[in-house]
């Protein structure tokens, strides 16, 4: 069977769909596994796997001359393909997301972002904690506990609620993603330290500042192993 030809690389882009149909992901946020999905691969048409190689070559993941013949070759830039895969859920687990990345989604975030071995900008993920009603509670509960002795009230609950979730969106976790030569380096910045601010905000109180002459605060700082 000849080779299918297309007039220039953006009607073999435009060719290019996902092929065959993968199964259902075996855990969550990964799908099937290298083989399976080079198998899937090899199984379609021959102007799918030509258009799908030219994608991987715009990507630059396959070197040289593109075919639709599913050979070493092919299996290599697929191979290159999964690294950057895995990398990606390894970024989904580390940031704590619940989307599922499938191999084409990567494949197109790296062609809207330049082929592989480009130097590109830094890119930044916020980390920012989500606390819950209750969550939030708990831990106002627990500060106001160790820092005064007693039970939040309700009215420290609401107001220290507001203050968490108005400072985290300011100082949120950073961690800085830049790619250099292909090789990608990580820089995180540590965001507020949730507990010891609202320790800091209950301590500065009156009835903190009374609880700190009383020499209660320091018992509980030394506990915490000191500033």
């Amino acid at each position: 069977m000849a080779e299918p030809t297309f007039r220039s690389p953006d009607a073999a882009r435009k060719a290019a769909t996902p092929i065959g149909s993968a199964p259902a992901p075996a855990t969550a946020g990964q799908e099937v596994s290298l083989d399976v999905f080079a198998k899937d691969v090899s199984r379609g048409s021959d102007a799918q796997r030509l258009a799908f190689a030219q994608q991987l070559k715009d990507a630059g993941l396959w070197t040289g001359k593109i075919s639709s013949k599913f050979d070493i070759k092919y299996y290599g830039a697929l191979v290159k393909l999964e690294e950057r895969y895995q990398g990606q859920i390894a970024l989904d687990k580390l940031i704590g997301s619940t989307t599922t990345t499938s191999r084409y989604n990567v494949l197109a975030g790296i062609l809207a972002g330049g082929k592989v071995g480009e130097d590109k900008g830094p890119s930044v993920v916020e980390d920012i904690t989500a606390y819950t009603p209750e969550s939030a509670k708990m831990l106002i509960n627990s500060v106001i506990k160790d820092t005064l002795g007693r039970k939040a009230t309700t009215a420290e609950i609401t107001k220290y609620t507001s203050a968490l979730k108005k400072i985290q969106q300011q100082a949120a976790s950073t961690t800085t993603y830049k790619t250099v030569g292909g090789k990608q380096t990580r820089v995180t910045t540590p965001g507020i330290n949730e507990k010891q601010y609202l320790v800091d905000q209950v301590s500065g109180t009156d009835e903190g500042k009374a609880n700190k002459v009383l020499g209660f605060y320091e018992i509980f700082m030394n506990a915490l192993g000191g500033r």
